[in-house]
């Protein structure tokens, strides 16, 4: 069983968790997630898409990413979820922690922070080992093509990370 740390509003944890995806957080109750936006010295970025049986946002593109378990450090959790969804070890390229944004879901009991890191290394196809069971492809995406799929409504998360995309 995942369990998640439970942080207060200045993200701070509070000592206690959450089992994964059982949203009970109060109001000024929080967990972490983190998203690894992957990009090429050539100004492109590794998008995937997310397989069909997802059931939120089936179909759609995004960049790597994840909860933080209990415990772990949120650099930690976005070196996992990278390595775990593309197979790529970003431990040694450019780059890191930009910056966090808050989402706060009154009564729904899913309010999150959400730590954006961008990582800039020399990949290629054959580095990719993608995760079947979260993927369903992927592309080397302009900045252009990107904003094309968030205004088509098939980019999780643009209007939160698209500084991400900014060199």
């Amino acid at each position: 069983m995942e369990l998640w740390d439970i942080y207060d509003k200045n993200k701070k944890p509070t000592g206690r968790t959450m089992k994964r995806n059982d949203w009970h957080l109060k109001d000024g109750e929080y967990h972490l997630t983190v998203l690894g936006v992957v990009a090429r010295e050539d100004g492109t970025f590794l998008i995937t898409k997310r397989v069909m049986t997802k059931a939120w946002a089936p179909g759609w593109w995004e960049v790597s990413g994840g909860a933080a378990q209990a415990g772990e450090a949120s650099y930690d959790a976005v070196l996992r979820e990278v390595k775990e969804e593309t197979g790529l070890d970003v431990s040694n390229a450019q780059g890191g922690y930009l910056f966090t944004y808050k989402r706060e879901n009154p009564g729904e009991g899913d309010n999150y922070f959400v730590d954006v890191y961008r990582f800039v290394m020399d990949i290629s196809d054959e580095d990719l080992k993608l995760q079947t069971e979260e993927t369903d492809g992927y592309m080397f995406a302009t900045k252009e093509q990107i904003k094309a799929f968030a205004a088509e409504g098939k980019f999780l998360h643009y209007d939160s990370i698209k500084q991400a995309f900014e060199f």
